[in-house]
């Protein structure tokens, strides 16, 4: 896959399968994949609900997989797929883990680190709006759900 478009569409798919995978164990759905040389190596979802812990977000679960992985707490040269723009707590992570990049499918207008005005590290790209609208589909369609 040499084309950018195509990798972030690739990719974020990925994110979002995880994101489903939320949504099957009743998780807020939002899923991410860290990519390293062109490869997932860490794959991950939501599991506030099933570890009874607040910081269990999708980027949370990606980070430390990812630096399982790769045996160093830095993950230089990685790129984070997420299916949503990640809160301030997962900003704070991804800029100590000195992310390379982050790229997320939808916006969060209320809690997202844009909005709290969080910031990444300095080298760290930040981009998203791939794959929006099914992105931000599967949170709607998770709420409307559970208010019911």
């Amino acid at each position: 896959m040499n084309d950018q478009a195509q990798q972030d569409q690739y990719f974020m798919q990925k994110a979002l399968d995880e994101a489903k995978l939320a949504l099957k164990k009743g998780e807020i759905p939002i899923g991410a994949v860290v990519v390293a040389q062109g490869q997932i190596i860490a794959r991950a979802h939501n599991m506030t609900e099933a570890l009874t812990d607040v910081t269990a977000h999708a980027e949370m679960q990606a980070i430390t997989s990812a630096a399982h992985f790769i045996g160093g707490k830095y993950l230089k040269n990685c790129v984070l797929y997420v299916t949503i723009e990640p809160c301030q707590m997962c900003a704070g992570a991804l800029y100590w883990s000195q992310i390379d990049e982050v790229v997320y499918g939808a916006r969060d207008q209320q809690r997202g680190c844009i909005t709290m005005g969080t910031t990444l590290h300095p080298k760290t790209k930040f981009r998203g709006g791939i794959k929006e609208a099914e992105a931000g589909q599967l949170l709607v369609d998770f709420f409307k759900q559970r208010r019911k």
